[in-house]
């Protein structure tokens, strides 16, 4: 094979990475797509390929036999059954993350890709982001020693408008912003800190959004629309406010690595700023990121050497493509995996790791804030 002819299910906010994988002249084509909006689908056929083959049922795209891989960016709740169907249809599987929104989810996804004999190819593309691999070569250095200790925020400015205006606000569509959200930060966790979770203690609450606002409603239809702290007149437009609403808006783990790391993780969806900040802890010095100013800065404690005598600061450069450069990166490896077999920086273990994570967390949080231990499945690569 020459060139992967691709499909796409799902081409609503996530789809802006298809562009790195339509290369007529190159390795990649995009073929075909599926989405229930037939207006989403002239869109793509504008802005993508005007001669792709287009439908609203996923089904007639995994039957066409000319198509080699599929990418899943549907809602969460989705992507265990089209990555199952995917699989059984002969196709290989980039899907984006979460993989599921359960564990087992993530498990019987793995389980049919082994069968089939089809690569499966997970969204986490913060893994490409030059500011997280200049970290994880930082880490590996030793230049801070063995890790230790590890502290993650995450300010999610807007997360009202990205996630309590649509379907992300209901615990049967994600079982918590700790999968949907916290994945990718899960997932950076365990790869730079070399280790999974193996238990963790929660809390959190709906401290902002929900509330007793019509599950109908629309921010465009609403009489306080001009008023509201939170009204989105865009594409997403249901009440962040509306009383279906169940889904965690703050919280905070307590988490136990597997090698013994003690890891803490905050996400708070009401902040009015956006930001990732980590920080972890070595015998030798710590490392902590700043993504607002891309910048790293590296500390070290007095050792008996010249590390004790000088700190650096990286200055982090700006990469092409969206999400800071790791679109266009994470996508060449889809297609590398694909057609060369060439290892991705992620994996599907990884990937199911962190939504046990997120799921148990989600778990200990409903329980009170009781430790949950995670169900470790069958792993071996971070």
């Amino acid at each position: 094979m020459n060139q992967l002819r691709m499909g796409v299910i799902g081409i609503g906010g996530r789809s802006s990475i298809v562009q790195y994988w339509h290369k007529p002249d190159g390795e990649s084509v995009v073929a075909a797509a599926a989405d229930v909006s037939v207006e989403s689908l002239e869109k793509f056929k504008k802005d993508i390929n005007p001669d792709a083959y287009v439908t609203t049922d996923y089904h007639e795209l995994l039957a066409k036999d000319e198509i080699d891989a599929v990418a899943i960016l549907t809602p969460d709740y989705l992507h265990e059954e089209h990555a199952i169907q995917a699989l059984r249809a002969g196709k290989h599987v980039y899907c984006e993350k979460p993989l599921a929104i359960t564990p087992e989810g993530c498990d019987r996804i793995m389980e049919e890709a082994e069968r089939c004999g089809k690569h499966l190819m997970i969204g986490f593309n913060m893994r490409y982001m030059s500011m997280y691999q200049t970290m994880k070569k930082i880490i590996d250095s030793g230049v801070i020693g063995d890790i230790k200790a590890v502290w993650v925020r995450h300010f999610v400015g807007l997360g009202g408008y990205f996630y309590y205006h649509d379907w992300h606000g209901k615990s049967e569509n994600t079982t918590s912003l700790l999968l949907q959200k916290a994945s990718h930060d899960l997932d950076i966790i365990h790869w730079l800190a070399g280790s999974y979770t193996k238990k963790v203690s929660a809390f959190g609450s709906l401290d902002y959004y929900g509330g007793n606002m019509p599950n109908d409603l629309h921010c465009p239809d609403c009489e306080i629309k001009d008023t509201c702290p939170d009204v989105s007149l865009n594409r997403l437009t249901q009440c962040a406010f509306r009383e279906e609403i169940d889904v965690e808006d703050n919280s905070m783990l307590i988490m136990e690595l597997e090698n013994g790391i003690k890891a803490s993780y905050m996400q708070c969806h009401f902040t009015p700023d956006y930001s990732r900040n980590y920080t972890f802890i070595g015998t030798k010095g710590r490392i902590e990121n700043d993504d607002v100013n891309d910048k790293i800065y590296v500390k070290t404690r007095k050792s008996g050497s010249r590390q004790e005598m000088s700190d650096i600061t990286y200055e982090m450069k700006k990469m092409p493509g969206t999400h800071g450069g790791a679109d266009p990166r994470i996508c060449d490896d889809f297609i590398s995996l694909v057609l060369h077999n060439k290892q991705p920086l992620t994996s599907p273990i990884a990937a199911r790791m962190s939504v046990a994570a997120g799921h148990a967390a989600t778990e200990s949080i409903r329980a009170g804030g009781k430790v949950m231990i995670i169900d470790q499945g069958k792993h071996s690569v971070v």
